[in-house]
């Protein structure tokens, strides 16, 4: 069996991922948290890197957060400096 080696995430980025979640309704911050951090890691391992970064982040939101959800996400990664634009539609 092998060990997969714990990713680091970029401390920036990471502060801004943290202030994003803590902007999200309670009831749904746990669900978000469980779903944007395993698809962040897996973005960040696709790329081949070992650091979680800002683009691994909002791909993640952009990809697993529901539509109806969007327009609030969207209004918060504004509101926390995620520049989600570059992403958004790749």
């Amino acid at each position: 069996m092998t060990e997969e080696k714990e990713l680091l995430w970029d401390s920036k980025a990471k502060a801004k991922y943290d202030k994003m979640l803590s902007l999200i309704p309670l009831f749904h911050r746990e669900i978000t948290r469980q779903v944007v951090d395993k698809q962040a890691l897996l973005n960040a391992r696709l790329r081949g890197s070992s650091n979680v970064s800002e683009e691994d982040i909002v791909r993640a939101f952009l990809s697993e957060v529901p539509k109806a959800f969007y327009s609030m996400m969207i209004r918060l990664m504004n509101d926390v400096g995620f520049d989600y634009e570059k992403y958004e539609g790749k």
